[in-house]
């Protein structure tokens, strides 16, 4: 289990990673590059490096091939991380959108720097 002090901060968004369908895009089309990266940017920083969950809240994949999907964050940093989602195989998908979830340890009004 991992312990915050007091000053808890929690942020959240949303982001369509591709319609690759609509333009005949890699995803959907199953050949080049198999993998979206997305850098999300915290509006206001964490004070130490927070814990990110993703969840896929929408996607549309071709019933005809497998459902092969993988959605991670990496390189989390106290100012933001990356979603990155790949696929592989026959897997022919059309689009995608993740949810995020950031909670870790903020500065708190009452924190002061003394130099």
């Amino acid at each position: 289990m991992r312990r915050f002090g007091s000053s808890i901060g929690v942020q959240q968004g949303s982001r369509v990673l591709f319609s690759d369908f609509a333009d005949g895009g890699q995803m959907w089309t199953g050949q080049g590059e198999r993998e979206s990266r997305f850098l999300v940017s915290f509006r206001e920083a964490f004070t130490d490096l927070p814990v990110v969950t993703l969840g896929l809240s929408m996607w549309d994949i071709d019933h005809k091939t497998n459902s092969r999907v993988d959605l991670q964050a990496e390189n989390v940093t106290t100012k933001g991380f990356h979603i990155v989602f790949r696929t592989w195989g026959d897997s022919r998908i059309a689009r995608v959108r993740a949810d995020w979830t950031a909670i870790g340890p903020v500065r708190d009004d009452d924190d002061w720097d003394v130099a």
